[in-house]
């Protein structure tokens, strides 16, 4: 009977494993065989597609080693990457089970990623609700495939709950990123895993702080439920510690062929409507700041930073945008010579964001992306938008569509507002520029002028050298990259004493 996680939950007789073109039989181990030779497209395995001969050294790196940071840039294909080299070590029997520890979101592109590159791999998919989840987290199977919130659920105190009674062959955490914060929940479930061998994948390993780059590490290191954590500390120890165990290649080295990215600015002049209320708004909010005096907190500029970039997406009173102005006017001329567009925005409201963008360009029949949908209703979206031409772009809300979906039917970008972190930017526009892109991609960000967003990007462009030395492709949050006088200094004001 098949499960609702979609797959048999069929026993697996531990010493099987796999041998000629991926099938299961009762033989000894083939350790002996070397692991390019399982690489070969006529090896002892059949693949889909040969791999790029990166792909082939991630792939030995992540098999020979019981801990590897797989930073590469995004779309260069870490997860086919993790899954080939799991084939592989299921094969050698080097290992009898693994857990995925995946956004919810990308639970779907990690299903279909195992069913093709390693087919006769059993999956149990652990979700739905605690009664479901107990017999998925029992089934015989290879790989237990999950969420960071599912696996936050059921990793308790107890030593006997479902994800800590085993001791993972291989413990897999995709957008690592996720766990920057050691102090979370979340990140304390995901150390506490016991595991053989523990892969991180994420292109962004280093956001904000030395510390997130501390957390990942503490993740990617082999731990038996019992032993003392591990934990580093910011400094030229962990520095040398992340040197070694990070793999990292960029597109631009290793994709020389892949059709080229260009980033255009556009800089835009708010409309009348929009600079009478962006400046009313701005002077009542400094104001208030004043008012504050000694009492006054990051928190209440933040406000007004918020409601001042809402303003440059549409005004409040009258609904103008010079940027859906300029949207509309280049989508027109996109979609008659054939082509197709993604907007982001970091909101995904009817009022500033997402939903209200899509409403406004509704003659390009867009679809919108937001975490309002479901999991179901996320999927069916990007497959309407895949095999829909008649819809012209898909705006998505940076949060929900930002990492993980494979949208190269699109060759332009547009950044509708800019969020404040780089890197989740980058991610972003890699939906589309990633290996299966064919045409050069094009990205448009837009910037109001003598706006604060003009002012907070001045900052950012200043800040951003300062951190690619550790890792070459970081992002930046606001809050906590900026000083407190670089915060207040943005209207003039001093730092509280």
């Amino acid at each position: 009977m098949i499960s609702p996680s979609g797959h048999v939950p069929a026993r697996l007789d531990p010493r099987l494993v796999f041998q000629t073109r991926g099938r299961l039989e009762p033989e000894e181990p083939a350790l002996q065989i070397a692991i390019d030779e399982y690489l070969r497209l006529r090896g002892p395995l059949d693949w889909p597609h040969p791999f790029f001969e990166f792909q082939r050294f991630g792939i030995r790196t992540l098999a020979s080693r019981d801990r590897l940071l797989l930073a590469d840039d995004m779309g260069l294909g870490k997860t086919v990457q993790a899954v080939a080299a799991l084939r592989i070590l299921f094969h050698r029997r080097e290992i009898e089970d693994t857990l995925a520890v995946v956004p919810a979101g990308l639970i779907s592109q990690w299903q279909g990623a195992l069913r093709e590159w390693a087919p006769e791999l059993r999956v149990s998919t652990i979700r739905g609700s605690a009664t479901d989840r107990a017999w998925q987290w029992r089934a015989h199977v290879h790989v237990f495939l999950t969420s960071y919130e599912t696996l936050r659920s059921d990793l308790t105190d107890n030593p006997h709950s479902a994800p800590r009674r085993r001791n993972w062959g291989v413990a897999l955490f995709d957008e690592a990123q996720k766990i920057k914060n050691r102090e979370t929940e979340l990140a304390r479930a995901c150390k506490r895993v016991p595991r053989q061998r523990s892969w991180a994948l994420t292109g962004t390993p280093l956001e904000n702080r030395l510390d997130d780059l501390a957390s990942i590490c503490e993740l990617v290191t082999p731990w038996r439920d019992g032993e003392p954590a591990v934990r580093f500390s910011p400094g030229p120890a962990l520095l040398e510690h992340h040197s070694g165990i990070q793999l990292r290649r960029r597109k631009a080295d290793v994709l020389r062929d892949l059709p080229a990215k260009s980033l255009i600015d556009v800089t835009l002049q708010l409309t009348s409507a929009q600079r009478e209320t962006y400046l009313q708004a701005e002077r009542e909010g400094v104001f208030r700041l004043h008012q504050l005096g000694a009492t006054i907190r990051i928190t209440h500029v933040l406000e007004l930073i918020t409601r001042l970039k809402q303003i440059c997406n549409f005004c409040p009173q009258t609904g103008e945008s010079a940027k859906i102005s300029d949207l509309t006017e280049r989508l027109a001329t996109l979609v008659a010579e054939g082509h197709r567009a993604l907007v982001f925005s970091q909101y995904a409201d009817e009022r500033f964001g997402a939903a209200r963008v899509a409403s406004e360009i509704r003659d390009f029949s867009p679809l919108a992306y937001t975490g309002a949908l479901s999991t179901q209703e996320r999927d069916d979206l990007v497959t309407r938008f895949r095999r829909e031409p008649r819809h012209s772009a898909l705006v998505l809300s940076l949060r929900a569509g930002g990492q993980g979906l494979n949208l190269q039917e699109a060759s332009y970008v547009f950044h509708f507002d800019r969020w404040w972190n780089p890197a989740w930017e980058r991610q972003a526009e890699d939906r589309t520029h990633r290996l299966g892109q064919r045409l050069p991609v094009t990205v448009y960000r837009y910037l109001c002028e003598d706006t604060i967003e003009e002012r907070i990007d001045e900052i950012l462009r200043s800040k951003q050298a300062l951190f690619d030395t550790v890792v070459d492709d970081v992002s930046l949050d606001l809050p906590r990259l900026l000083t407190q006088a670089e915060i207040f200094g943005l209207f003039g004001l001093r730092v509280p004493r």
